[in-house]
């Protein structure tokens, strides 16, 4: 987790995570830690407590710092531009984008939750070039197409699809089942 606002993203997606057979990784930025705080009801404290293992943002000595560490992919969530861009260029200043860089040698699924708008050329580049490589650019764009009824839903929905970048299902997900076509067009 980067300090991006949408730390309910990481926070949700470490929550239905723990429902599957899935060991978790968590690394937060400083400033995650401040985002988590600031926007959402939980203490740092409670979100380590949603993943397997914890390490520290420069612990560049952690298992996931290496290839040799066997895992189904990365989700950064939410993603800054700063990291996009570290990422991108193979600026690993700290254990998510070493980790990321590891990711993308690897040719493992790394899921990229950018937090930004208006989006910048720069941040655009820096998203081509991650997609190129094989990184899956998702910022959490809400869709109304299932009728959300707070925010609870709209964070859901996003976390699904971050979910199925790694082919992972959590039992209670409802799909789109595409439009019932009315029984007669007006005409004018």
């Amino acid at each position: 987790m980067t300090g991006a606002s949408g730390a309910i993203y990481g926070i949700r997606l470490l929550e239905r995570v723990r429902e599957l057979p899935v060991e978790t990784h968590l690394v937060a930025t400083r400033w995650s830690r401040v985002t988590i705080e600031d926007e959402t009801p939980y203490s740092f404290a409670e979100v380590k407590k949603l993943a397997d293992e914890v390490h520290a943002e420069n612990d560049l000595a952690a298992p996931i710092s290496s290839g040799s560490f066997q895992t189904m992919g990365m989700v950064v969530a939410p993603c800054t531009v700063k990291t996009l861009a570290a990422i991108a260029t193979g600026f690993s200043h700290n254990l998510v984008c070493r980790a990321a860089d590891v990711t993308l040698k690897e040719r493992r699924p790394l899921v990229l939750a950018v937090r930004e708008t208006p989006l910048s050329t720069i941040h655009l580049r820096n998203m081509v070039t991650l997609s190129e490589l094989g990184a899956t650019i998702l910022p959490p764009v809400p869709a109304f197409y299932h009728h959300p009824q707070e925010i609870d839903d709209i964070v859901d929905q996003t976390v699904v699809r971050i979910l199925d970048q790694l082919s992972l299902e959590p039992d209670d997900v409802q799909r789109w089942e595409g439009l019932t076509p009315p029984s007669a067009v007006e005409r004018d």
